[in-house]
């Protein structure tokens, strides 16, 4: 779409749930790679773009860059209604709501704590963001303990549902998908049996959205 410019990084899985929405939503927009590994997001041109010095990023063309997955979903889903990711019934939009708020917060929060507060390659930067922040063992103990609670959450949830938010597919379900694929990447995976979640995972697999 003409004045859309999505600030991207291949390599992250949070630019991956916007990713997912853009191509759901059958958009072209101008795609710029941010290479995070070199620190071109701290560097001064990016500053400017975008202050909190993360991605993704989304420059609407209208004088405004949104800069989180929740607002670039919500103005996405505004300018391409169909097909809907945010749902249309009441009840859908609000179960939808739910589960993204949870997987955030339970999923990929969780994810986040034991990556980060672990992974040398972020010592000293344990939180995103221009500040530095120093890691803290204990989090990340609490953070594979916290995703090792969710998913039984989502297999009971997805045993009872073809999709989190209901028989649709959903910002939701893309939310979770990422936290899934970033769970087994960073190593932070739950041993165990999760048959729902896993046909769940592998129906999303084969959308094109998946790969872009």
């Amino acid at each position: 779409m003409d004045g859309l410019v999505f600030y991207d990084c291949a390599t992250a899985p949070s630019p991956r749930r916007a990713r997912m929405v853009i191509a759901e939503k059958g958009l072209t927009v101008e795609a710029r790679q941010v290479d995070l590994r070199s620190g071109e997001h701290f560097f001064d041109a990016f500053r400017a773009i975008n202050p909190r010095c993360t991605v993704p990023a989304l420059d609407t063309g209208e004088g405004v860059v949104l800069t989180d997955n929740a607002s670039i979903a919500a103005y996405l889903e505004a300018i391409r209604p169909d097909p809907p990711l945010l749902g249309v019934t009441p009840v859908e939009k609000a179960l939808i709501a739910e589960w993204i708020n949870r997987t955030e917060f339970e999923g990929l929060m969780g994810v986040a704590e034991a990556f980060r507060n672990s992974a040398p390659g972020f010592k000293g930067r344990a939180l995103t963001g221009p500040d530095n922040y120093d890691q803290i063992p204990a989090l990340a103990e609490r953070g594979r303990a916290r995703v090792a609670a969710f998913y039984p959450v989502l297999e009971r949830r997805l045993a009872d549902s073809p999709y989190l938010g209901g028989d649709q597919f959903s910002i939701a379900d893309i939310t979770a998908f990422v936290f899934v694929e970033f769970a087994a990447r960073a190593g932070v995976e739950p041993e165990g049996d999760f048959p729902a979640m896993d046909e769940w995972r592998g129906a999303i697999r084969i959308r094109p959205s998946a790969s872009a």
